[in-house]
């Protein structure tokens, strides 16, 4: 009461409290070093284009190793986003809340925030390997721009990734908290991408729910990958050129008559048809049930983030 009269608060809209708090996220990337996942981003790029940027988009084999690459630091880059985003800052969003603080502008803003964070680190990711020499699609699926379809598919590993930190951050009781949890998720991500390993058959139906399984997948399929050469059966057959069998290298014998009638790319590419994966079929409709896939559980990450922050007042930690 103020002079006998009730003094009436007015309470910020949603789209108010959205940009007062996106506000504060940008400031806290300039002066509380928030930045720092930038660089990071690119150093991890760097050292995975230094190692398997080779034969990415190459071969097969090589494909199916750096796409599983390039997904590890898509969801290595977002985990490091925001898993300790919200549980650093609880006691604040706990008390705003009853201030009336609405949870889904608080949401809406770290999701707009985050989203220019991986959009960044994609960018920085596409020209660090890049300059680093590795080859990248020649053909497109979407757009008309091969590099924007290899674009889109990574910054969705990436914020789907990042997504997910957002929910481990919203319930977990402490910052130490969200970086335990953080390694399991990470190792449940690239044990369960459902290409790189040979998982049992009963666990198969578990890839479903990674953002690796999806992202790896429509790389796979954006680098036409049953399309491009297999070498292991090459390049183990030259290692065991020398074997010799009565005296005699059949192997090694057999090696230069391929390569004096020039049939070498053709046993290659015959090798390749027979590990053809439909999976990773050149196909604009593959592309689209794997960003289908990823933008689902992306979106559900968000919702059941919103549904735990709800229920903040009821916290007693």
């Amino acid at each position: 009461m103020v002079n006998g009269r009730r003094k009436i608060v007015r309470r910020r809209g949603r789209v108010s409290q959205t940009i007062i708090y996106l506000g504060k996220l940008f400031r806290m990337f300039l002066f509380q070093n928030d930045w720092k996942v930038l660089p990071m981003s690119a150093v991890i790029a760097g050292l995975v284009a230094f190692a398997v940027g080779g034969n990415i988009f190459k071969t097969m084999e090589g494909t199916l190793m750096g796409t599983f690459a390039l997904s590890c630091v898509c969801i290595w880059n977002g985990f490091f986003n925001s898993i300790q985003s919200i549980c650093r800052e609880r006691a604040i969003v706990k008390r705003e809340h009853r201030s009336g603080l609405h949870i889904s502008s608080y949401i809406l803003a770290h999701m707009i925030y985050q989203a220019v964070l991986c959009l960044l680190q994609v960018v920085i990711m596409i020209l660090v390997s890049t300059r680093m020499g590795v080859k990248m699609p020649d053909k497109s699926l979407v757009t008309s721009f091969p590099l924007v379809d290899i674009g889109i598919s990574l910054f969705l590993i990436t914020y789907c990734a990042d997504m997910l930190a957002l929910l481990i951050s919203s319930f977990a009781k402490t910052t130490t908290a969200a970086m335990t949890i953080m390694p399991f998720m990470l190792i449940v991500q690239l044990l369960f991408s459902g290409a790189f390993f040979n998982l049992p058959e009963q666990a198969m139906p578990f890839t479903k729910l990674t953002a690796t399984k999806w992202g790896l997948t429509a790389l796979c399929a954006q680098g036409d990958y049953n399309s491009l050469p297999m070498v292991s059966l090459w390049n183990n057959a030259v290692k065991m050129k020398n074997y010799e069998v009565g005296g005699e290298k059949p192997l090694q014998d057999a090696l230069v008559e391929i390569e004096k009638k020039n049939k070498r790319e053709e046993i290659l590419l015959k090798c390749a048809e027979q590990n053809q994966n439909p999976n990773y079929a050149f196909d604009v409709n593959v592309v689209y049930t794997c960003w289908g896939w990823i933008i689902g559980w992306t979106l559900f990450y968000i919702l059941v983030a919103v549904i735990i922050l709800e229920r903040i007042d009821k916290d007693r930690r």
